[in-house]
């Protein structure tokens, strides 16, 4: 790794060793970096400390690496806020470099940067993922609010390659999105159900 890569800084809202609670993945061992900065704006969104930068730290690559090295994930989850704000080419690149997996949630609004093992597209509608960004898409996820969601969802699904995995998931503690959600599915097996499943065991 180059020194010009290890001391690149990125703004940084947490970091954390936890199993991954959504989609594909869901119960895997990883460590988390949450960038701050979000150029999206959900209403419902439960992590909107991350939409500004001010008030977080400035971390190095090296920084973040000793981090990770502190636990036993071989996953590394880049996600926000909008991680794709930055260039993501000296973080991920680091990290491969020491072996680890990468993979990356965003809403598909920026250009990609980085490489990474997965992608983990989550568009919302009130800022379109850049067209460039769906042929990456290794899984599609969608949240779900109300029945116009799942049209949105529809028009999304056409956008991404066949084998891209697809999944719907509810708001949280909303249990008339969840029913609605489940209802779908049983009427549309194209998709799969997401769940926050880290909230109902309340870790990080």
């Amino acid at each position: 790794m180059g020194g010009v890569y290890l001391d690149f800084e990125y703004p940084v809202v947490e970091m954390f060793h936890s199993l991954q609670g959504e989609g594909f993945w869901t119960g895997t061992n990883a460590f988390f970096i949450r960038l701050a900065g979000c150029d999206v704006y959900c209403p419902w969104c439960d992590q909107k400390e991350t939409w500004s930068t001010r008030g977080h730290p400035l971390l190095t690559v090296l920084e973040i690496i000793k981090e990770a090295k502190n636990t036993t994930a071989n996953v590394v989850i880049v996600t926000g806020g909008e991680p794709l704000l930055y260039n993501l080419l000296p973080l991920t690149k680091s990290l491969k470099g020491e072996g680890y997996r990468i993979h990356l949630e965003t809403s598909g609004s920026r250009d990609l940067t980085g490489v990474f093992d997965w992608i983990t597209l989550s568009p919302k509608p009130y800022k379109k993922p850049l067209e460039a960004i769906y042929k990456y898409a290794d899984e599609l996820k969608v949240v779900v609010d109300k029945e116009s969601d799942l049209i949105w969802a529809e028009s999304e699904a056409k956008k991404v390659r066949k084998s891209c995995w697809k999944y719907l998931q509810p708001q949280w503690n909303n249990k008339a999105s969840q029913e609605l959600v489940i209802n779908y599915i049983l009427t549309h097996p194209h998709w799969r159900l997401s769940l926050q499943t880290h909230k109902f065991l309340k870790i990080q």
